[in-house]
């Protein structure tokens, strides 16, 4: 005697292969189930993975939080006595690291060693100028990780370019570019035109490193450069655009800033990391959801399948029903075999898509890389998506909620056939034909 339920045995008896078309429904229906699971859970990891890579770019290169200041008239202004408000944002006991920085668009001219055969080139980055001895506590661009080529030296006239930069601007470590500040411009479009126009010359610069954060956005256009160099570039003089925070939770920035506010007074504001770049994480997270409730649809479709089969089951299984009534089967058994049947083809689904799933986004850069060898296509381009690989992060939390609602419709897939099989009479389904 079997140790299996009643319903269950059936069940299993049922399901076995058979050259019939219900079999196929049923194959089907499986086939249906595994592949909205596996897409799911590979669209759900990769949109996590984007929403996660994405925030690790961003706080590895940009702070928690800036500080600016402001003028009487509540405009932005440069921030004199920099130092001292560094002192009174550091004693709050959630920052971590303080730096000042200045920020600004310039425009870049490089210098061809061979001016016969090469053209020079321009473009406009935003350069950066930072404090040496204190950018290792406000981002991750001085660790040698992130150094690509030459190194993080910033001493004298020298700047640190994205790796982006350099190949968009044919340059390598050693080479020279000229930097025209805001100033030079402003300076150049007055004197244009003027009988006793004098020519602005630049300020050149040699490339010392090149740094490598992984995303597309800093690296084709940011360039960096020491605080000395940006203030005179800015005509500055000892003051600085703002501060640079780090804090020991980035998800308590709001919290802190409220606390700096308060600490600072009305003549400073603050922007957060979360406010920068919000038009990127609302839309990931709008994306993520999107695709969540639109890939569901397959796991419905397959659940429409169930039922089809359940049907076409219980019409073919009427006869075999009646007897089964008339030897004293329940309807409440009768609906578990139906009900037993959904399970299994649910389990059996559910668990296909999911090692599918996870095969797919383990593997999923190796498979970039061949179909890019294969067809010459890039599939992820960085200049598009920010990043020089697919990202994924799997997330136990979805992997479950995939997982369990797609089993649930599955079985929800069985319950109407099953009602309709529990119904029925010994006396009717005996004399069906």
């Amino acid at each position: 005697m079997s140790k299996l339920p009643f319903e269950l045995m059936l069940a299993l008896r049922y399901l076995r292969p058979k050259r019939t078309f219900v079999s196929i429904i049923t194959l089907i229906s499986i086939l249906g189930v595994a592949l909205g699971v596996a897409v799911l859970i590979i669209v759900i990891s990769v949109m996590s993975g984007f929403d996660h890579d994405l925030r690790e770019k961003i706080l590895g290169f940009n702070s928690h939080l800036k500080v600016f200041a402001l003028d009487k008239n509540g405009r932005a202004a440069a921030m004199q006595n920099y130092t001292a408000v560094m002192r009174l944002v550091s004693s709050n006991k959630n920052v971590r690291g303080v730096a000042p920085f200045v920020l600004g668009q310039v425009l870049v001219e490089t210098e061809p060693a061979n001016t016969n055969t090469q053209d020079a080139l321009t473009a406009a980055p935003y350069l950066r100028g930072v404090d040496v001895n204190a950018e290792s506590s406000v981002s991750d661009l001085p660790k040698k990780k992130n150094i690509a080529a030459g190194a993080f030296d910033l001493s004298g006239h020298s700047v640190v370019i994205g790796d982006s930069f350099a190949v968009n601007m044919n340059l390598s470590v050693g080479d020279r570019i000229s930097i025209y500040s805001p100033a030079d411009l402003k300076k150049m479009k007055e004197q244009h035109g003027n009988a006793n126009e004098e020519a602005v010359l630049p300020d050149d610069y040699t490339v010392t490193g090149i740094f490598g954060m992984g995303y597309y956005e800093y690296d084709a256009n940011v360039i960096v450069t020491s605080l000395e160099n940006a203030q005179e570039l800015y005509n500055l003089d000892e003051n600085v655009h703002g501060l640079m925070v780090m804090i020991n939770d980035p998800y308590q920035v709001v919290e802190v800033r409220k606390e700096l506010q308060r600490a600072l007074g009305s003549n400073f504001y603050m922007t957060t990391w979360m406010e920068e770049n919000s038009t990127f994480l609302n839309a990931l997270i709008v994306e993520k959801n999107v695709m969540f409730y639109l890939l569901f649809f397959i796991v419905l479709v397959a659940a429409l399948c169930i039922l089809s089969a359940q049907i076409t089951f219980v019409v073919q299984k009427t006869r075999e029903i009646g007897m089964l009534k008339a030897l004293g089967a329940t309807r409440l058994q009768i609906s578990g075999i139906f009900l037993f049947q959904s399970a299994i083809i649910g389990v059996i689904g559910v668990a296909s898509g999911f090692g599918l799933g996870m095969l797919a986004v383990t593997y999923r850069n190796e498979f970039l890389h061949f179909m890019r060898r294969a067809t010459g296509w890039e599939l992820f381009p960085a200049s598009i998506y920010g990043f020089g690989e697919l990202p994924a992060v799997i997330t136990p939390r979805d992997i479950a909620v995939i997982c369990g609602c797609s089993f649930v419709i599955c079985i929800l897939g069985g319950v109407l056939p099953a009602i309709r099989g529990g119904k029925l009479k010994p006396v009717e389904a005996l004399r069906y034909e």
